[in-house]
């Protein structure tokens, strides 16, 4: 799973192990060390939630995606899901989470075997 942020905009993206495991534990965690430190991230099934939510709490954030959601996303074509989510205090966080696919950022130099296969067949 990657994290991708930018201003008050959150992406997940998952690859197809990571959606399989996803679906199996309802549950996917990832950790950035910095020395001493750790950026944990992670997603997270949710049976009360009806839209992507997140929170951040000792150095974790967490997105939680509706069970609904998560359910039928690992048998569909659906890319992903986002959410304008709105926090007590009036903020706004744009939360995307989606598979990851290949050929999505142009050249790229890590492994990309376990990604979707890109929906335009535009890989080269």
């Amino acid at each position: 799973m990657k994290i991708r942020i930018k201003g008050n905009s959150i992406r997940l993206r998952l690859t197809r192990s990571d959606l399989d495991r996803f679906a199996k534990d309802a549950y996917l965690e990832e950790k950035t060390e910095f020395g001493n430190n750790a950026l944990t991230y992670a997603l997270q099934r949710s049976d009360s939630s009806e839209e992507l939510s997140a929170d951040y709490t000792a150095n974790k954030i967490t997105v939680y995606m509706p069970k609904t959601y998560a359910e039928k996303w690992e048998d569909t074509d659906e890319v992903g899901y986002s959410n304008k989510f709105v926090f007590d205090d009036g903020k706004e966080l744009f939360i995307l989470v989606e598979k990851d696919f290949k050929c999505i950022d142009g050249e790229v130099l890590e492994d990309q075997s376990d990604n979707f296969d890109h929906p335009l067949d535009k890989c080269e």
